[in-house]
């Protein structure tokens, strides 16, 4: 199982940008699929995480700007990221819990700069 994320940048503050993340490879049911992000000299914190039925959860510093969405289909997650601060920079992981495997992305690289 691979995945590939996508859609990081460099964003002024009060901006938007939307990451994906896409899992490849032998899938049948991915039971969890998430976000966290990880800045310099701190942990990796648990961003945003959805279930396959739907159910999420955030981090009370994105309630209410950020969200999560898949795509079972397609094996793809989403994180909509609204009025973003500088704190929100950060490398952005996504991850996925899949016949009790843990599986990370690459990380992608959230900027948010004036």
């Amino acid at each position: 199982v691979q995945l590939q994320a996508s859609g990081g940048g460099l964003v002024q503050p009060g901006g938007s940008l939307r990451l994906s993340c896409a899992a490849s490879g032998s899938i049948s049911s991915i039971n969890f699929m998430g976000w966290f992000r990880q800045a310099p000299g701190e942990r990796r914190q648990l961003v945003a995480g959805i279930t396959t039925g739907g159910t999420v959860n955030y981090a009370d510093s994105v309630k209410g700007r950020f969200t999560i969405s898949r795509d079972n289909a397609k094996n793809t997650v989403y994180l909509q990221m609204n009025s973003l601060k500088p704190e929100d920079t950060a490398v952005y992981y996504c991850n996925i819990f899949h016949l009790s495997q843990i599986y990370w992305g690459q990380g992608t690289q959230v900027t948010v700069s004036s």
